[in-house]
């Protein structure tokens, strides 16, 4: 598929993005996948806006979703941790909850990649994206190999072309 020039031209532009790590138990200074995140978004010259740990309350993600949904300022949100299967994984009920619409894809192929590396424990992953009105939201795993994964493989080759197509 060719992307018609408009498209190459919005593909190149800076995101603004949000980076949260959901977690009971990480800080500032043992969040290695957020900074994953933050660092990979700095390095293709996008520009985060908030990079915040929230702990892993449905209600406390989704207000916190909500309220950067409504920035029209925030073009993505990409949320690291809870995305398994454990009793106290909030956050796949919490983003699924608020998505307009789905990118099944998104989690299709970041398991598909995940298998290659881990094998069958790659299926217990919740994770997930989709769009809030004209807001991107990746949720990744709390993982760093899984968090570099996605942003290398999935997210940043297509992260400035998918919010152009939202900005339409």
């Amino acid at each position: 598929m060719h992307l018609n020039p408009s498209h190459e031209n919005q593909a190149s532009d800076s995101v603004t993005c949000v980076v949260l790590t959901i977690s009971d138990t990480r800080t500032v200074e043992n969040d290695t996948s957020g900074s994953l995140i933050r660092n990979r978004l700095e390095q293709a010259a996008h520009r985060i806006v908030v990079h915040d740990i929230i702990p892993d309350d449905r209600q406390r993600i989704v207000e916190q979703l909500q309220t950067h949904c409504a920035n029209p300022n925030c073009q993505c949100i990409l949320l690291t941790g809870g995305t398994g299967i454990a009793p106290r994984d909030n956050t796949f009920e919490a983003v699924a909850g608020i998505l307009e619409k789905r990118l099944d894809g998104f989690g299709e192929l970041f398991r598909m990649l995940s298998f290659q590396e881990i094998g069958p424990r790659a299926m217990l992953s919740r994770a997930i994206a989709g769009t809030r009105g004209r807001t991107l939201i990746y949720s990744l795993p709390g993982s760093t190999a899984a968090v570099q994964l996605a942003m290398d493989r999935l997210i940043l080759p297509t992260l400035s072309h998918a919010v152009a197509l939202l900005s339409q």
